[in-house]
């Protein structure tokens, strides 16, 4: 394991297979993890608290965002216009 920076540590996948359970110990201590498949980063594993309240900050952002985001006009459209093909295949 080695330290990146912000108290996140990078594992690689065999090692973290091989120690599993020290590694949700470790998380339920409050420690981060980025889990690495031939040195590059495939998966982040942080206590499960940190997530839902990362998701819930987002949420908030985003809905505050758009409270106080102008509308814009698209002029008219048809639903078929979603559907419209751009060459003459079909495709």
């Amino acid at each position: 394991m080695s330290e990146v920076g912000n108290g996140v540590e990078w594992i690689s996948a065999a090692e973290a297979n091989r120690r599993f359970s020290r590694l949700l110990s470790a998380v339920r201590r409050g420690r981060r993890f980025v889990v690495t498949s031939h040195g590059k980063p495939v998966a982040y594993v942080a206590p499960a608290q940190e997530i839902r309240s990362a998701r819930a900050a987002a949420r908030r952002a985003l809905i505050d965002r758009l409270r106080h985001q102008q509308p814009t006009d698209i002029g008219s459209w048809r639903r078929d216009d979603l559907y419209e093909r751009h060459d003459e295949t079909g495709a």
